[in-house]
């Protein structure tokens, strides 16, 4: 088992900002979707793209899926879809399935086939505070392996007035930006002008390591 094979089921826009970020990251994907324009979008980037149904099992066998030891389930809408998507991970043997659900009885049934991790709208917002009593800036921690989390986080106070560009989040704290929005009530966007000024309240999600909250304290110590 490789911890650094992730695979990616959809690529619409969270499964392909997903699966860009985490090769920009140094990580192996694998990035299945039955759209050729989707997967054409990332094929430049991650390790595999394969144009195909991911709901076909022997296809799953094809691409080398079962050496992933985390693999993301990005369709939140079809839930024939997600619920095969989990039973071929399963009898691959896959560690750690995170899959989106759209409502809590979709979130019930994937749990019930054996998903680890769950992305729903519902839930979530109920942990969203939650961690904004326990955490300063962390709104949300989605781990991907060992060493690797997507989070959701208020932009530290020490970041705002500096752009990204400036603050060099990557070298100089091991973290990936993969969007943002200035309030909850904003979409999140993926595209967006590093050199701009960051204000105060802006949401980003980025990649990073375990290492940067252990390290900094959860953005606390972050300059």
């Amino acid at each position: 088992m490789k911890p650094s094979i992730i695979g990616v089921l959809g690529l619409g826009i969270f499964g392909r900002t997903v699966a860009k970020e985490l090769s920009r990251y140094g990580k192996e994907v694998i990035a299945i979707d039955n759209n050729a324009s989707h997967v054409e979008l990332v094929a430049d980037d991650v390790t595999t793209a394969t144009i195909g149904d991911f709901t076909d099992f022997e296809l799953l066998e094809e691409v080398g899926l079962a050496n992933c030891e985390v693999v993301i389930i990005a369709t939140g809408t079809n839930l024939e879809s997600a619920v095969l998507a989990v039973m071929h991970c399963k009898r691959l043997g896959i560690p750690k399935i995170i899959a989106k659900a759209r409502s809590t009885s979709f979130e019930e049934v994937l749990n019930e086939l054996g998903a680890t991790t769950i992305i729903s709208p519902e839930r979530d917002s109920g942990k969203q505070l939650a961690s904004k009593l326990l955490r300063t800036y962390i709104e949300e921690i989605l781990p991907l392996d060992e060493d690797t989390s997507i989070i959701e986080f208020e932009a530290p106070e020490k970041w705002v007035g500096k752009n990204l560009l400036t603050l060099d989040l990557r070298n100089q704290y091991d973290m990936n930006i993969i969007g943002m929005r200035k309030s909850r009530k904003e979409k999140m966007r993926t595209q967006f002008d590093i050199q701009a000024p960051v204000e105060a309240g802006t949401i980003f999600i980025a990649i990073t390591s375990e290492k940067t909250f252990e390290t900094y304290d959860y953005l606390d110590r972050i300059k």
